[in-house]
């Protein structure tokens, strides 16, 4: 099964196998990992900021798994390892932050969910805490994939404790 998972995008040219990997051009601009974030919550608030949270999280699953094919054959495209170029990773975990979303705007306005999720998300992105730097060794793409939704499923928790210990009034 993973093998299915990671080898369908052989079939693909190396000229879409890498606009998808890098967004676009997100992953040519200087901080390319910051400018697939900036994708990935722009991706968020026009698809998922009004979807149930199931909704979000079975596309986000699907896309995660098309992320896992698509970022293992640009590593093997472009002979690196987790390039800093591939951004899908980044652009497909961003909508986990807001998971529970209809919680978080309730108590604060949609634009500091928005920046807190963003920086909280990108924080954890570079830092890894947590054990999450360990995910980064699973074999091709599922370790370049796997270590951005563990740092969005971090971001969604924090931002909902915060939430809870901070209520707006």
């Amino acid at each position: 099964m993973s093998g299915i998972l990671t080898t369908w995008p052989r079939r693909l040219s190396t000229p879409v196998v890498l606009r998808l990997a890098r967004v676009g051009s997100c992953g040519k601009l200087p901080a390319p990992g910051t400018w697939g974030s900036l994708a990935g919550l722009t991706y968020f608030n026009i698809f998922f900021a009004f979807s149930p949270s199931p909704v979000v999280w079975i596309l986000n699953l699907l896309g995660s798994i098309v992320a896992v094919g698509i970022c293992s054959e640009a590593e093997v495209r472009l002979g690196k390892s987790d390039p800093g170029e591939v951004v899908l990773d980044e652009f497909v975990a961003m909508p986990l932050c807001f998971l529970g979303w209809d919680r978080l705007p309730e108590n604060w306005s949609v634009w500091l969910v928005c920046l807190a999720g963003f920086a909280l998300f990108r924080l954890f992105d570079i830092l890894k805490p947590f054990g999450i730097s360990r995910l980064q060794r699973l074999p091709g793409g599922w370790g370049v994939v796997v270590d951005d939704v563990a740092a969005a499923l971090l971001t969604c928790s924090v931002l909902h404790g915060a939430a809870r210990l901070f209520p707006a009034t």
